[in-house]
C-alpha cells in the first residue's frame, strides 16, 4: 500500500475485540481470517486516509463496498468504478479487485457467505444503498457470532440479506480498453480530462481511420469513443464535487462551456442535480 500520513483503523469485526484506533491488521490475514469464517454475513468498518490505495486482491465470499463517507475508485478485471457515498459496489467472490481512496474514507463493508439460495447479483457492478440498509450496516458493525437465531442481531443481518437482494444498479463504471491505440486514447483523455480533441484529431495523430477507432471503442468498451469521454468525464467530476471543489471549477476542468452546460449532462446521465447527487 502507499503511504499515508496516518494508518487506517478498524472497528469491531466478528469476535476481534478491537477498539476504535487500533491498527488494522496485515490485509491477506484479514481476508484469511473471513474466508475461513463459518457465518452467513458480517460486516467490518475501516477508516482510511486520503490516497490510501487497497493492492490488488481476492476472497472467497461476496463483499458490499461501501462507504459512509469519502469516495472510492474500485477496479476490477476491465472495468473502472467512481463510488461516492450512499453508493456501492457488490463485489463477488473470486473477483480479483483493487481500491483507491479518493480523499478520507470510511468504510463500512458486508461479506456474504455464498448460497445459491440467495439471489444475490452474479456481476461486479455499482449500487445504490438505501437509507436503511446504511443504517443495518452501521448497526451490524458491532453484531458478534455466534448470536441466538431470533434475537435482535439475527433478525438485523437476515433484514441486510433481504436488502442485499433488491439492491438497484446504478451507471458508475467506465470499461477499460485493451487494444493498444484505444488505451492511448483513453489514458490522455482521463489524464487531461478538458481536452477538446475530436475523434477526427485523434484519427489523424493515429493515422487510423476515423471508423476504425470507432469500431474498436465499440468492440472493446461497448460504447462510442464519445460516450466513453463523457463517461470518463463525469466519474472523474464525481471525484472531485465530493471532495468539495466548486461546480464551476469543476465544470471548467472537465472541458463543459458553463456550470449550466455540465450540470444539465451531469442531470441527463444521474437523474439528479450534482448537489441533489450528494445528498
Amino acid at each position: 500500500m502507499l503511504g499515508a500520513a496516518r494508518s487506517p483503523v478498524s472497528r469491531d469485526w466478528d469476535n476481534d475485540c478491537r477498539e476504535t484506533g487500533n491498527m488494522i491488521r496485515p490485509l491477506d490475514e484479514f481476508l484469511r481470517d473471513i474466508d475461513l469464517a463459518d457465518w452467513t454475513l458480517s460486516s467490518s468498518a475501516t477508516d482510511y486516509p486520503e490516497n490510501w490505495n487497497i493492492p490488488p486482491h481476492t476472497h472467497d465470499k461476496h463483499q458490499l463496498i461501501y462507504a459512509i463517507e469519502g469516495v472510492m475508485v474500485v477496479h476490477a478485471a476491465l472495468n473502472q468504478w467512481t463510488v461516492p457515498p450512499s453508493r456501492g459496489i457488490w463485489m463477488p467472490r473470486g473477483e480479483v479487485h483493487a481500491i483507491r481512496c479518493v480523499g478520507a474514507v470510511k468504510m463500512r463493508s458486508v461479506f456474504v457467505q455464498a448460497d445459491p439460495r440467495l439471489e444475490l447479483p452474479q456481476e461486479t457492478c455499482a449500487v445504490s444503498v438505501s437509507s436503511l440498509l446504511s443504517e443495518l450496516i452501521k448497526v451490524s458493525v458491532g453484531i458478534r457470532h455466534p448470536h441466538a437465531p431470533n434475537s435482535r442481531d439475527a433478525r438485523v443481518l437476515r433484514l441486510i440479506l433481504d436488502e442485499l437482494e433488491v439492491l438497484p444498479t446504478l451507471p458508475l463504471n467506465l470499461p477499460q480498453p485493451t487494444e493498444p491505440r484505444l488505451r492511448r486514447i483513453c489514458a490522455a483523455l482521463q489524464a487531461h480530462p478538458g481536452d477538446p480533441s475530436t475523434l477526427a484529431d485523434w484519427s489523424a495523430r493515429l493515422g487510423q481511420d476515423e471508423k476504425t477507432i470507432q469500431r474498436l471503442f465499440r468492440r472493446d468498451t461497448g460504447m462510442t469513443f464519445g460516450q466513453w469521454r463523457q463517461q470518463a468525464r463525469l466519474l472523474l467530476a464525481l471525484e472531485r464535487i465530493a471532495l468539495g471543489e466548486k461546480i464551476i471549477d469543476v465544470a471548467g476542468a472537465l472541458g463543459y462551456d458553463s456550470p449550466s452546460a455540465f450540470s444539465a449532462m451531469f442531470r441527463k446521465h444521474f437523474g439528479r442535480t450534482p448537489s441533489q447527487f450528494f445528498r
